[in-house]
C-alpha cells in the first residue's frame, strides 16, 4: 500500500490498532509471509502500548571517538534524520547489537512527536523512561532501559534506507522504509508494505469471527461445539 495519501494511512493504521498482533500473525502466516515478528525481547515500555504505522528506519551502531567530528557523516550531521521524519510514520532502530546505550530518549521523541511520528520500536535501549511514560499517545518498544548515554559508544549511521532487526522465526526481519509496523503486548511484526491492505482486511475477518467466539463461550456453549462451528482457538 502506498504511504503517499495521509488519510488512507491514517485510517490503516487505526484498523491495525483496533486488531491483536496474535490475529494479524495467523493471516500473515496463512499468506505465506512468514519469519515477520521482532525479536520477543522488543517490548513495550509499558503495559497496553500499541504501535501501528509505516516505518521510517535509522540504522547505527557502535563508533567510539575522540572528538565529535572524527566520524562525521554529511548524511546525519545537523540531526538530519529528525528533519526527515515523515508525518504518521513509527520511527525503527537498528542498533546492530550494542546493548548498554540509550539509543533513543524523551527528547528526540518529542522532537519525533512534533514531526508526526507515531511511536518507536528500538532494537536495543532507551532512557527517560519516566518521562516517555509521561508522554500522550507516544508507544516506545524497546529491549532495556539505561541511563547511559550514547555520545561516544554508539552513533547513527544512515536512515530511510533498509534495515534488520532481530527476529524471532529468524535471526534477522529486513524493513524496508514504508513496511508497516505493528506492535502490542505480545510483540512487533512486519508487515511488508505490498501486503499490509490485505492483511488487515483479513484480519478484521477473524476478529469478527473471535468475538462470535467469546459470546457463545461466554454464554456456556462447549468449547469442542464451538471450535467445530468456527475453527478457531
Amino acid at each position: 500500500m502506498s504511504t503517499d495519501d495521509p488519510d488512507a494511512r491514517a485510517a490503516l493504521a487505526r484498523r491495525l490498532r483496533a486488531l491483536y498482533t496474535a490475529s494479524v500473525y495467523d493471516v500473515m502466516w496463512d499468506m505465506g509471509i512468514a519469519g515477520q515478528c521482532l525479536d520477543l525481547g522488543i517490548k513495550p515500555l509499558e503495559r497496553g502500548m500499541v504501535v501501528a504505522g509505516p516505518a521510517y528506519t535509522i540504522i547505527g551502531g557502535v563508533e567510539p571517538r575522540s572528538t565529535k567530528r572524527e566520524y562525521e557523516r554529511p548524511n546525519v550531521r545537523d540531526f538530519a534524520m529528525l528533519e526527515a521524519i515523515p508525518a504518521d510514520h513509527v520511527v525503527v532502530v537498528q542498533t546492530n547489537g550494542e546493548s548498554r546505550t540509550g539509543h533513543w530518549g524523551e527528547l528526540l521523541s518529542t522532537a519525533a512527536q512534533s514531526k508526526g511520528a507515531l511511536g518507536v520500536v528500538i532494537d536495543g535501549g532507551t532512557r527517560d523512561a519516566p518521562l516517555l511514560r509521561q508522554m500522550a499517545d507516544w508507544p516506545v518498544f524497546c529491549r532495556y532501559t539505561s541511563p547511559v548515554e550514547s555520545d561516544g559508544t554508539w552513533r547513527v549511521y544512515d536512515f530511510g534506507i533498509p534495515i534488520s532487526m532481530s527476529g524471532t522465526l529468524s535471526a534477522r526481519v529486513r524493513v524496508d522504509p514504508g513496511d508497516w509496523i505493528f506492535g502490542d503486548e505480545d510483540g512487533v511484526l512486519v508487515i511488508p508494505a505490498a501486503h499490509v491492505a490485505d492483511v488487515v482486511t483479513e484480519a478484521e475477518k477473524i476478529k469478527v469471527t473471535e468475538d462470535k467466539v467469546r459470546a457463545e463461550l461466554r454464554a456456556g456453549v462447549s468449547f469442542k461445539d464451538v471450535y467445530e462451528r468456527y475453527e478457531r482457538f
